[in-house]
């Protein structure tokens, strides 16, 4: 009974989506003033503010990251059997995109310090086949951009962000999404910043522009036709309808505005993990984050890698007896069914199985430091260390 007790009192969710004391209002008025589609004032005002903090040359709303990465997938202008080489540690939608216009995925194993694709594999993958690079910012710590682009330079391919995790995330040279020629943020709750579902594409190559806006306007003219650059509203290329709504953008506005605040919170309380949690790794049988010499990451992820699956079901089943929720990250796709049946692998993935095998994210929100210290006493008790 009293450990019945102690779970209800101490119930800590892994995720609590941040919502801002301007949300009310900012949603109000835009029922209010019966501009509910999208390409209205406020996905205007997200747009520029994106393309101003993120210093990229234009951002486009849309309703979901992964939509971003379709739109990307179809700039791309990939032609059936055509390679593109990303991660398999990432999450479906990097993939997929690609796998939709008939493109396969080549995956290449990660780094194990920053859970990134290692950029030293990449070279040996490229083909004449190969179109793009897809390099995924994972927990918000980013890749190895300027190997990378060299690379796409050198291979005349593009060069995709898909940035999910990683706003406001940046290196020495510059922010996380204005190294491609293309990038992708997500604005879903679990993120950061977020609207419950939503996401930008970002353009830095502007030769893909004038077709972004085709392709978001569910392959129509429609911009050109508002504007007055053009008498006729037709039907021009593919597309679909990736445009986020006003209501999305009255959520995601008040979250933009405050982005930095929120990050220098979620920061405070990944640094607080960090030292508390650090003596774990002298068994080396458990490691933690990694950022490297010149990154500035977001605080948008802290979790431990352990030795095995067995050890990270352990930990996390000892947690949730504790009222303690936690998740693992990702089941590669690889492995996958479909990774087996649209994708190609390049070589052994051994980092990113025993990655995915051992990894274990905590709880990190917007407020979860009230709970902060449980969390870390249950970690120690739930490895044995308490």
């Amino acid at each position: 009974m009293n450990n019945e007790k102690r779970v209800q009192l101490n119930k800590v969710s892994f995720n609590q989506p941040y919502v801002s004391p301007y949300t009310f209002s900012s949603v109000s008025e835009v029922l209010k003033s019966n501009n509910l589609s999208g390409n209205g004032p406020l996905t205007k005002a997200c747009e520029e503010h994106i393309q101003t903090e993120i210093d990229c040359a234009r951002a486009l709303l849309t309703t979901s990251c992964t939509a971003a990465l379709e739109m990307a997938a179809l700039l791309c202008d990939l032609k059936p059997g055509d390679e593109v080489i990303m991660p398999s540690f990432t999450f479906v939608s990097t993939a997929l995109a690609f796998v939709r216009v008939n493109a396969v995925p080549v995956f290449v194993d990660i780094r194990p310090d920053t859970k990134n694709i290692n950029e030293n594999l990449v070279e040996k993958v490229i083909n004449e086949r190969t179109k793009a690079i897809v390099v995924v910012h994972y927990a918000g710590i980013m890749a190895d951009m300027e190997k990378l682009a060299a690379l796409a330079r050198k291979y005349n391919l593009i060069l995709i962000e898909d940035a999910a995790h990683s706003y406001l995330s940046s290196n020495l040279s510059g922010n996380a999404g204005t190294f491609g020629d293309l990038a992708t943020f997500s604005f879903h709750e679990t993120k950061n910043i977020s609207c419950g579902e939503g996401g930008a594409l970002l353009i830095n190559n502007e030769n893909f522009l004038e077709r972004a806006e085709i392709i978001r306007e569910k392959g129509t003219n429609r911009q050109k036709f508002l504007s007055g650059a053009t008498d006729k509203y037709t039907w021009m290329d593919l597309g679909s309808s990736f445009v986020a709504s006003e209501i999305t953008a009255a959520v995601l506005r008040p979250q933009l505005i405050n982005a930095r605040d929120i990050t220098k919170k979620r920061i405070s309380i990944w640094n607080n993990y960090m030292e508390a949690l650090s003596s774990l790794q002298l068994g080396k049988n458990i490691s933690l984050p990694h950022v490297p010499e010149g990154c500035s990451q977001n605080g948008h992820m802290f979790y431990l890698v352990m030795q095995n699956k067995e050890s990270r079901d352990e930990f996390i089943k000892n947690m949730r007896f504790k009222g303690i929720e936690c998740a693992f990250h990702y089941v590669p796709l690889h492995s996958s069914p479909a990774g087996r049946n649209f994708c190609r692998t390049h070589s052994e993935m051994g980092v990113t199985d025993q990655i995915s095998n051992g990894l274990v994210r905590l709880p990190l929100w917007h407020g979860v430091e009230v709970h902060q210290d449980f969390i870390i006493q249950s970690v120690f008790e739930s490895l044995g260390k308490g």
